[in-house]
């Protein structure tokens, strides 16, 4: 049987993409512990639509 963990996905959403007024959202899934990092993420990624590196936000 596989071992049950504390590592749950999370969905991550651009903060700039919505105030920019163009259609589409850019979103990521990864994957956190959240025995360690039990609040919220913020990880710079590529945002396609902008064409540069953007701050995203862990959803729910």
């Amino acid at each position: 049987m596989a071992k049950k963990g504390n590592r749950v996905q999370v969905i991550l959403e651009c903060t700039e993409h919505k105030d920019s007024g163009l259609s589409g959202t850019s979103r990521y899934i990864t994957t956190k512990n959240k025995k360690n990092t039990p609040d919220r993420i913020e990880i710079k990624k590529f945002n396609p639509t902008l064409k540069r590196m953007t701050v995203h936000k862990e959803i729910k």
